[in-house]
């Protein structure tokens, strides 16, 4: 019978997370330490590893499915008005409603003890009318496939929004990568491809890095696909390592891109980078890269966090040394992922996440994941402007509320789309053989994201709409169009009329 390997974080239990995330009484979730007690014969420890059965699986997942904000209704739930403000046909707001297809693997690891472990997976494109579908791939022990559809969505737009030539995908396996060791990583990465192979390629569909994935894990991806596929295929994925057909600026290009829209909207509002304090939620890829080019640039890092905590100084941090204690950690105990915190790098004030969450700061930057602002908390809010970097940080109902205070939020789809703009530079450069400067690299970048960030400014005074608004309208403008064109039921009603 095929085993599911679970991760639980009791710390999410004992602390209410589980109780607010699900819906459940607090008094339900006290009991998950007294059953798993008689499920393992032992008291659990903080993170406990728990084999079920597949089929129990996909009913549990379905059943936290249905008690959670179900993130691709909430996603969907902000199209309606869009639609009605563009006069989409009914035939485009049909396609765009569900995604074009699902793939779904279970995916079987061999351990490094020598037993076997089974991993759910996910592959969802949601729309190519545009173009192949690109989108990450994302490890981590929350992944589902409502969150992968979810993903490849706001993927969808944001190619569109930026005026890329591609669809919308996503990506993700079920699997806390940290308790992996380096073969195990490798083996459930080239596992993935196996399991995909058939529906990804460089015209079809071009996956690339996302949360707990990065350009070793690429590689590896790569190299699976062109030993099935006996050619090099180096077009069919991105972030990949330099000497494997990567591109000089990926790794920091989501980061260098939010940047980039930050100051455009600062010169906006004629405020210059010393002016403004900055408080940064995610020490991932992104947010490591977007808290060192932003010091750089004399912002104030006055906050920073990751998954294990936060640190605060009012006089302003610097990212750099706390980053190199990271590394240097991670490279000591000869591990992929760092599972130290930035609380042990620096003497600073130590917080919790919601406190980061509440600081009174100018700028909020949102880098870890979806739903960290919702309405349960938008109210206590108190930054003046908020830059999405994660994708779909604030929910519907978070968004509403932050409308309403008068807080500027910079959207997922403008603020974090450097990442694929440099994806398709990587693309391009695969596809005709040659190679580009690090210059010419950043030049290309700014000119299309400085240009597409500033139509969508200039949209949202236009119409005085908030600035997701403009980036959705952007965005569904260009698939509603290029759907068009490939016939609606007015233009066939014409013919047969």
């Amino acid at each position: 019978m095929n085993q599911i390997h679970l991760i639980v974080d009791l710390s999410l239990i004992s602390n209410g997370t589980v109780s607010h995330r699900t819906g459940l009484p607090l008094w339900t979730t006290v009991l998950v330490k007294p059953v798993l007690k008689l499920a393992l014969g032992h008291w659990p420890t903080e993170q406990t590893c728990l084999s079920i059965p597949f089929f129990w699986y996909r009913n549990i997942e379905a059943t936290m499915s249905n008690n959670t904000s179900h993130l691709l209704e909430d996603a969907q739930s902000r199209m309606a008005d869009i639609y009605e403000r563009l006069e989409v046909a009914d035939d485009s707001r049909h396609r765009l409603g569900q995604p074009k297809r699902i793939h779904q693997a279970s995916l079987s690891v061999r351990m490094d003890d020598g037993s076997l472990r089974v991993f759910p997976a996910w592959r969802v494109q949601y729309d190519d009318t545009r173009g192949p579908t690109k989108g990450g791939i994302r490890f981590h022990p929350n992944v589902t496939e409502d969150e992968v559809a979810t993903l490849s969505l706001w993927m969808t737009l944001k190619c569109a929004a930026v005026d890329l030539p591609f669809g919308g995908a996503k990506g993700g396996v079920c699997v806390d990568p940290k308790t992996l060791s380096r073969l195990e990583l490798e083996r459930l990465s080239r596992g993935y491809i196996r399991a995909f192979h058939d529906v990804i390629g460089p015209d079809r569909d071009i996956p690339a890095p996302d949360v707990n994935t990065n350009a070793i894990v690429m590689g590896w991806m790569v190299d699976e696909y062109a030993q099935i596929a006996r050619q090099h295929v180096p077009g069919v994925i991105t972030g990949k390592p330099l000497g494997l057909g990567g591109s000089i600026g990926r790794e920091e290009a989501t980061g260098a891109g939010a940047l980039l829209v930050m100051d455009l909207w600062a010169k906006r509002q004629n405020k210059e980078p010393h002016e403004l304090s900055v408080a940064i939620q995610g020490f991932g890829n992104a947010g490591q890269n977007f808290a060192r080019l932003a010091h750089h640039a004399g912002y104030k890092i006055v906050a920073l966090s990751d998954s294990q905590g936060a640190i605060y100084s009012e006089e302003g941090l610097d990212p750099e040394p706390i980053l190199r204690h990271k590394n240097r950690t991670r490279e000591l105990k000869g591990k992929v992922y760092c599972d130290d915190s930035v609380c042990d790098a620096a003497e600073t004030q130590t917080l919790s996440g919601d406190e980061l969450l509440q600081l009174d700061v100018d700028v909020l930057v949102l880098a870890a994941l979806e739903n960290q602002i919702t309405d349960a908390n938008a109210d206590q809010i108190r930054a003046r402007t908020i830059v999405e970097i994660a994708n779909g940080p604030i929910s519907t109902g978070g968004d509403r509320i932050l409308q309403d205070r008068d807080i500027t939020v910079i959207p997922d789809i403008v603020a974090n789309a450097g990442g694929v703009i440099v994806s398709h530079l990587e693309w391009v450069q695969n596809r005709m053989g040659d190679y580009w400067s690090g210059d010419t690299v950043k030049k290309q970048l700014h000119q299309r994201l400085e240009r597409e960030a500033n139509a969508c400014f200039d949209l949202a005074g236009e119409k005085s709409v908030p600035l997701r608004t403009a980036a959705y309208l952007q965005g569904v403008r260009r698939i509603a169009d290029a759907m068009s064109q490939q016939g609606t039921q007015g233009y066939f009603s014409d013919a047969n009329g």
